[in-house]
């Protein structure tokens, strides 16, 4: 008997920036809460660096620039980039990050949307916002917030914004 092999469409490869800023209570991280009805009631570890996924053709920096205004709109700015590394989320999915300082009211927030069957088996599409939410957050609740995984990208930025003030 013959086993039939499913593969997903969906990319194993993002990329994406964690944007920060000094704000009122010190380095702050711009994350975003993703749309749609599977993480409406999800908060505490649901949040995400803004990220998308990678074609195989690009640049990595390029996708991570081109996914930040489409989830966030055209108000969100970012400045000169640095890499993080790469991080694997608990699905397998691998995340290629990069920090920048950023400009953004969440207040202006203008996600790009998606469509699906909702609610399931029903035979009727729905259309969500990419990112319903976008938050500064200060790094220790940031970690609170943040998928699991992404949680060391919070460490590689600390270490990046120690090592610049000692030179």
């Amino acid at each position: 008997m013959a086993v039939l092999k499913t593969t997903s469409k969906r990319s194993k490869l993002s990329a994406g920036i964690l944007a920060y800023r000094k704000g009122a209570r010190g380095l702050e991280v711009l994350l975003v809460h993703p749309g749609g009805p599977f993480w409406r009631k999800k908060d505490d570890g649901a949040w995400s660096i803004p990220k998308g996924e990678i074609d195989a053709a690009d640049p990595p920096e390029q996708v991570a620039r081109r996914e930040f205004a489409e989830e966030l709109g055209p108000s969100a700015s970012i400045g000169p980039l640095q890499p993080l590394g790469e991080v694997r989320q608990r699905g397998g999915k691998r995340v290629i990050a990069f920090a920048g300082k950023g400009h953004f009211d969440p207040a202006t927030l203008s996600s790009n949307t998606f469509d699906i069957e909702w609610p399931p088996r029903s035979g009727r599409r729905q259309s969500f916002p990419e990112v319903d939410r976008a938050e500064w957050f200060n790094i220790e609740f940031a970690r609170t917030k943040m998928l699991t995984a992404q949680v060391q990208l919070l460490d590689r930025l600390l270490a990046i914004a120690v090592e610049r003030a000692e030179t």
